[in-house]
């Protein structure tokens, strides 16, 4: 595993595999790695010939100041799951590295697709996300990217923003990981505590009986049942509650909600305990 903090090394490295006609397969991560990111890795190294991961917490991708400071940084242990992963090439840039002074971001507008969901709870967000994710495509200009299906709504975007600036990547996406427990993997599990994390599950649980539900009620009861059941989940602490941001039942191709289950069909969650903020999803059809 090479390992690369520069730019321009990683590109001299990645340009030489190309002379080679070798394909390159990215998985853009912010670190605090976990199963999740691994299986990304190992769903890359099936398709391509050449790995690269980058590992960088993008600052511009955060609305809250707050979130950014405590966002996980774990790189030692990062290192140690990315070689054993069989990874090829890392990259670790600084932020001037990544956004250097003559760097210019382009505006991103995505319609439709970030007026639901994350975008009105999280402003500024996917703009940050497509630069990054921009950039590194510019960085690396991979035959393929590895993204995971926890992040739905992130995926759609990026579709979206390669479609727009035309290079030519296929955005492969990958099935969430969960714990045995039904939790999906998530660096932000770190900050819960040993009890929120035995109670976060139940987030996974209420999804699933959600989609028995659609078998027999209409979009709208099932929707209003997932968020009545986990805003009165008890428990057993005071301090320690579900508050979902929101919970919608989308298309998951234009990701607007629905008003039947006809079509393909996802359900998007997003809910807060013990201060951390877990995102999850499930489909329906």
């Amino acid at each position: 595993m090479k390992t690369f903090t520069t730019v321009a090394a990683l590109q001299e490295a990645v340009a030489a595999a190309k002379r080679e006609n070798k394909t390159i397969g990215l998985v853009p991560t912010m670190g605090a790695l976990h199963e999740g990111h691994l299986s990304l890795i190992h769903k890359a190294k099936s398709m391509c010939d050449v790995v690269v991961v980058s590992v960088f917490v993008n600052p511009i991708q955060f609305n809250n100041k707050e979130d950014l400071e405590k966002y996980p940084r774990t790189v030692e242990a990062d290192l140690e799951k990315l070689e054993s992963a069989n990874t090829d090439m890392v990259l670790l840039p600084s932020v001037e590295e990544m956004y250097p002074k003559d760097f210019v971001a382009r505006e991103w507008h995505f319609g439709q697709i970030e007026e639901v969901m994350e975008g009105p709870q999280r402003p500024g967000h996917f703009a940050g996300v497509a630069t990054v994710v921009c950039r590194l495509f510019e960085i690396v200009m991979p035959q393929k990217a590895f993204f995971g299906e926890k992040d739905f709504q992130q995926i759609a975007i990026i579709k979206e923003m390669l479609r727009q600036v035309q290079y030519p990547i296929e955005i492969v996406p990958c099935p969430i990981v969960r714990a045995e427990n039904g939790l999906a993997k998530s660096s932000r599990n770190m900050r819960l505590s040993a009890e929120a994390l035995s109670f976060a599950p139940n987030i996974y649980a209420t999804l699933k009986q959600a989609v028995e539900m659609s078998e027999h009620k209409p979009v709208a009861e099932v929707k209003q049942w997932v968020v009545d059941t986990l805003s009165n989940m008890d428990s057993g602490k005071a301090d320690m509650k579900f508050e979902p941001e929101y919970f919608e039942i989308v298309d998951d191709t234009t990701l607007q909600p629905v008003e039947n289950w006809n079509g393909g069909v996802v359900g998007c969650i997003t809910v807060w305990l013990t201060g951390v903020r877990l995102i999850d999803m499930i489909r329906f059809r």
